[in-house]
Order: C-alpha cells, then sequence, then structure tokens
C-alpha cells in the first residue's frame, strides 16, 4: 500500500436512483488499486430522497462522507464544499448521475503519479443533437476570444486534481465562481484523457436551456473585462456614424432646402441606438451585480447536516 489517500467529490442533486449506482460503480474500478479513498457526497438541496440513499452508504462505509445543503446553493458551491472538506493527496471530482464514467479512474491516477497536476477527461458530443454540438463549438470558440483563459470543448469538471492544485483554488475566494475557469486559470501540467459521451440512464437533466445560457455568460464574464471595451468600441464606432450622418443631413439641408424627414430613417435610428445602449447597459449590469455580490461576502453555502466531523479519521484501502 502507498498510503496515497484519494478523496472523490460527488455534487448530488435530485439523484436517488444513481447515489449507489455511482458508488458501486467506482468501488468496483478502484477495488485493485493501491491506494486508500473517501467518499464525499454533496447533496446540492435535494427534493427527493437523495440525502437518504448517501446516508444508508455512509452507515454502511465508514469512508464515505456528506454534506448537505440548507437548500439549492448550485454545482459550484457544491464543487468548493467538496474542496474545502477533501483531504486526500489527488481529487477527483465526477458527477453522481453516470455520466461521468469511472472506468477511466485507473487512467486519471496513472497520469497523477507520472507527476501531471490535473488529469482532465474530454468527451466527445456523440449523441447531442445537431443544434446543441453547432452552438457548443460556437461559443468555445467565442468565448475563448475573447476570455483571459482557454477553455477546451468538452471538458467539464469531471477531472483529477493534485493537492497543490486543490491548495491554490482554495486560495481563490471570489463568490462568482466559474470552475471551468478557475482550474484553467491556476495552471499547472495537464494531460487529457478522451472518452465517448454518455447518456444519463436514470433520472432528469438537471440543465435547462436556460441554466445552460446563465452557464455560458458566467463563463465569457468571469475572467474578463473586454466586453466592456467591447461596449466602448462600439459606442465609439455609433457615434462617428451619427457625427457623419448628421453632417451629411446638415449638407443636404443647406444645399436642398429642409425636407420633412422620412419616418423610416428616424425610426431606424432610434431602435439601433435603443439597442445599442440596452445591451450595453446590460453588460454592465452584469460586471456591477458580480460587485454587489461580492461585496455582500455572503458564505457560499450554508450546511444543514453532514458527517464529515464524524469520520475525518476513518479512511479504508
Amino acid at each position: 500500500m502507498n498510503g496515497k489517500l484519494i478523496s472523490f467529490i460527488l455534487p448530488s442533486f435530485n439523484e436517488e436512483e444513481n447515489i449507489p449506482l455511482i458508488f458501486e460503480s467506482i468501488d468496483k474500478d478502484i477495488s485493485h488499486l493501491d491506494y486508500q479513498y473517501e467518499f464525499i457526497f454533496i447533496d446540492d438541496g435535494s427534493s427527493d430522497q437523495t440525502l437518504a440513499a448517501i446516508q444508508d452508504l455512509a452507515n454502511k462505509h465508514l469512508h464515505v462522507k456528506y454534506i448537505s445543503f440548507t437548500r439549492n446553493f448550485g454545482k459550484e458551491a457544491a464543487l468548493l464544499a467538496g474542496l474545502q472538506k477533501a483531504r486526500g493527496d489527488a481529487v477527483i471530482i465526477l458527477d453522481a448521475d453516470m455520466q461521468h464514467p469511472s472506468y477511466l479512474i485507473p487512467e486519471m491516477l496513472e497520469g497523477f503519479e507520472e507527476g501531471y497536476g490535473q488529469v482532465v477527461a474530454c468527451r466527445n458530443r456523440d449523441g447531442e443533437s445537431p443544434a446543441r454540438k453547432t452552438l457548443s463549438t460556437m461559443y468555445y470558440k467565442f468565448v475563448n476570444k475573447l476570455v483571459d483563459v482557454k477553455l477546451k470543448n468538452g471538458v467539464g469538471d469531471f477531472r483529477l486534481l493534485s493537492r497543490s492544485v486543490v491548495n491554490d483554488i482554495l486560495k481563490l475566494s471570489e463568490g462568482n465562481r466559474f470552475s471551468k475557469g478557475l482550474f484553467s486559470w491556476v495552471g499547472y501540467e495537464e494531460k487529457v484523457i478522451h472518452y465517448d459521451n454518455v447518456s444519463r440512464n436514470a433520472g432528469d437533466s438537471k440543465w435547462s436551456f436556460g441554466k445552460l445560457l446563465n452557464y455560458a455568460i458566467d463563463g465569457l464574464v468571469s475572467f474578463n473585462t473586454k466586453p466592456l471595451r467591447i461596449c466602448l468600441y462600439v459606442g465609439l464606432l455609433i457615434l462617428m456614424l451619427s457625427l457623419s450622418y448628421i453632417t451629411f443631413i446638415f449638407i443636404q439641408i443647406i444645399r436642398n432646402g429642409i425636407e420633412v424627414p422620412g419616418y423610416f430613417s428616424v425610426i431606424s435610428s432610434i431602435l439601433f441606438l435603443g439597442g445599442v445602449q440596452l445591451v450595453s447597459l446590460g453588460v454592465i449590469g452584469e460586471y456591477i451585480g458580480r460587485i454587489y455580490n461580492e461585496v455582500k461576502d455572503r458564505p457560499h453555502y450554508l450546511i444543514k447536516e453532514t458527517n464529515v466531523h464524524e469520520s475525518k479519521n476513518q479512511i479504508t484501502q
């Protein structure tokens, strides 16, 4: 036994059917490995029997820990809670919905032993609708031209982090967290493992179009101020075009006299300028809202129930 402890962080929201399945799957794939390990389930305010399923596992296995939030604080808060409580020499993050294949864990651990700070699982998009594939590809191409970190299409939270990476991520205390960006921002040498997309076999997806859109916006504004600069450039461009148009109209009046202005040109100008102003205000509002949330300095989550303190020294091979 090499004595290294591996922590598994499993954010869970309404996954009562998948909790025992993901535990059995991971346990099967790591049982032959020469490590100690702990499981940390984070119940993110589930409304079904997810917590009861986790507690049942914890009663049977001393190395299963859980944290139950007072309400749904979101996956970012759940990831942070898991990272704060994990004690492992390496931490592996995977969802409890069975869409992150546990058979990749041994290969991840090989990368860890090779000295990589992060071992990242990258999925293809087989099985997704053509519209979603296209939108995802366009989003990553667009966002990587703007943000100060690089995001890879198909790379999510399913990854192994060394203790050094975890410690550095925990130094980042911002309230508006975008973990994909944080993982990229801290750096370290990465190893990428590719795998086929896995469809959910139980429960419903928690990612509606609205949530995906909000998540995309978070990624866009969390790591740069370029949208604000774009608003400035667009404003200057429109100002120059408007001055040119005013100059042209003024010259026409001098040459031809005053004419009745056309309805189309007036309404087009008003709608165009109004739209640009609203978009610019929206972008500025996103940043002001994040400043507002940071200033309040509220905790990222509140814990209703946990057994972490009870099983502090309980690990298993």
